[in-house]
């Protein structure tokens, strides 16, 4: 094994087994196959396979199952190999693992042993470990963390607060009058406030997070979260009137609907969700919201207005065509994006014409739905493959769906290999996913992977 190949196909799961179907495989009773493939190379397999015997107290051979990807200097493996020998109470073990990936300039390795080193008493020495990481927002997340329990908050707050005011000018454009700078770490402000919350100093942390310029980070807005978690809801009330992005909205709606005041959230999205509302996701979580309550003709109509007034944006006819499937209106749906398909001059492409086959499967039976979707320009290409199988398969019909994945095997390997270990099919199924696999680059990345921005 190679550690820039393991690496390749474990961040793109290609030409190997995904979670997903080693999931698969262990849900259809086949851990035998799973403990196979987990001593050929097969990552996921090896992962799973060591957790499950840890799980059952076999720790000694859950070790060896992972020691052949360790070897290889990878530093996915040495995470989790760490993890199980901190889980079986031996610390020091996993700490001289993972020390040389950190001290070799693995940024993900330095904060797992900060975080390591601090859950086992030697919290002085995770913390400067990080200290002269500051400027990095991944690893100042740590820092802060470690900070409280090891009784330097002030200190962290220093650091930060120096990389704020000594933050050089930002060069965003060449007017005099602009006075932004680059702060590193960019989140120096958003962990201040944090600093300050967990020492009961609410108000600080308030007043902190009101001097940001980015307010929401992956889709949460860190002062609206603040102010809920200590109740203050007039607070939020008033801010959410404010914030442009919509997250502070949901937030309030939150809150209310976890109160049990339903109108009152539906109320708060009301305020921001009009047909012409700037920020339409407030719209989509106000038909959510009226979904889960029963109010189904309500969400719907919420969406309708919001496709009239958007039809260039696709993904809010994706919303109110999984809408009226969920409420069991598929006419509605079709109805509605038969209009906006005649608005465009009656053609779709793929992208646009996918949308309806459930609702035609709901409405007029799987085979017209899959006759239309051959029928269409784009119905016999990779693109459409999988959406004509998905229909087939959850008709029961999985055989159908494997012929029809087969013809486009290298764009559908996953899907494909999905049905076919449905139907027993395990070789073939583990032939089209160990394909060989063309890389752009063998280079590890240098951050943390996120399943959602920033990346």
């Amino acid at each position: 094994m190679d550690a820039a190949d393991l690496d390749y196909r474990a961040r793109t799961q290609s030409g190997c087994l995904s979670p997903r179907l080693v999931s698969r495989l262990l849900e259809l009773g086949l851990a035998e196959e799973v403990e196979f493939w987990a001593g050929r190379g097969e990552w996921f397999c090896a992962r799973e396979w060591a957790r499950s015997l840890a799980e059952r107290g076999r720790q000694a051979e859950a070790l060896e199952v992972l020691a052949p990807y360790v070897a290889t200097g990878w530093w996915t493996a040495a995470e989790a190999m760490a993890g199980l020998l901190e889980a079986n109470g031996r610390a020091d073990e996993a700490i001289a693992l993972v020390r040389p990936h950190a001290e070799g300039g693995e940024r993900l390795g330095l904060g797992f042993l900060a975080r390591l080193l601090a859950r086992h008493g030697r919290g002085d020495e995770a913390f400067d470990l990080l200290r002269p990481h500051i400027e990095d927002w991944y690893l100042a997340e740590p820092l802060v963390d470690i900070a409280g329990p090891t009784g330097r908050h002030e200190e962290a707050y220093r650091l930060l607060a120096d990389r704020i005011e000594n933050a050089p000018p930002s060069r965003c454009c060449d007017h005099p009058s602009c006075g932004s700078r680059r702060v590193e770490p960019f989140n120096a402000i958003n962990l201040l406030a944090t600093i300050r919350e967990r020492q009961g100093r609410v108000d600080d942390a308030i007043a902190l997070l009101r001097t940001r310029e980015s307010t929401s980070i992956n889709n949460r807005d860190q002062l609206a979260d603040l102010l809920a978690r200590h109740g203050r809801i007039e607070e939020l009330r008033a801010y959410a009137a404010t914030a442009h992005h919509g997250h502070a909205t949901r937030r309030l709606a939150e809150l209310l609907e976890e109160r049990g005041d339903v109108e009152g959230a539906i109320a708060a999205y009301r305020q921001v969700a009009g047909p012409a509302a700037e920020d339409p996701n407030s719209a989509v979580e106000l038909a959510r919201l009226l979904a889960r309550h029963n109010r189904g003709d309500e969400a719907i109509g919420v969406m309708r207005a919001q496709a009239d007034a958007r039809p260039g944006e696709d993904w809010i006819r994706h919303t109110l065509a999984e809408l009226c499937l969920d409420q069991g209106r598929p006419a509605d749906g079709l109805a509605h994006l038969d209009a906006l398909a005649a608005a465009r001059g009656g053609q779709e492409e793929w992208d646009l014409f996918w949308m309806r086959l459930a609702l035609i499967a709901a409405s007029a039976g799987v085979d017209d739905a899959v006759q239309r979707a051959r029928a269409h320009p784009e119905g016999d290409t990779s693109s459409a493959a999988p959406h004509i199988a998905m229909l087939l398969a959850d008709a029961g019909r999985t055989e159908e769906a494997v012929a029809v994945l087969e013809r486009h095997a290298f764009a559908s390997s996953h899907d494909l290999a999905g049905h076919l270990i449905d139907l027993g099919r395990l070789g073939e199924a583990v032939a089209v996913l160990r394909r060989p696999v063309s890389r752009v680059s063998a280079a590890s990345t240098t951050g943390p992977w996120h399943g959602e921005p920033p990346f």
